[in-house]
């Protein structure tokens, strides 16, 4: 099962984490859980090229854990990093509805991130 939390304080998402294998294939077989893989990398790479800041993030393969942060920046790098970050929500959304026995997804909003 992959855990997906998204961490938000009002409407600005804090912090993206996804945790564990969707299904119960070998890693790397599973295509639920490349595509989820796929979109929160695709969420860092696409922050970093359209912001210019690379945001926090953590890959731990070991732990099939991603997680990243919204970067700090200007107004506007602010903002475009939020409209991928909810563009990835989205997505992933999406996929934990069509597939709810491998992909769980919670929303911690008004709460500080740790």
């Amino acid at each position: 099962m992959t855990r997906v939390t998204v961490y938000c304080e009002g409407a600005i998402i804090t912090r993206l984490d996804c945790v564990g294998h969707a299904g119960d294939t070998l890693a790397g077989e599973n295509l639920v859980c490349a595509a989820v893989s796929i979109l929160v990398q695709n969420c860092v790479n696409a922050i970093e090229q359209i912001t210019g800041i690379a945001p926090p993030a953590v890959v731990d393969e070991a732990k099939a854990l991603i997680s990243v942060r919204a970067p700090q920046g200007t107004p506007e790098q602010a903002h475009d990093a939020q409209v991928i970050l909810r563009t990835t929500v989205i997505g992933l959304t999406d996929i934990s509805q069509v597939y709810p026995n491998m992909v769980t997804l919670h929303t911690l909003n008004g709460r500080k991130t740790p």
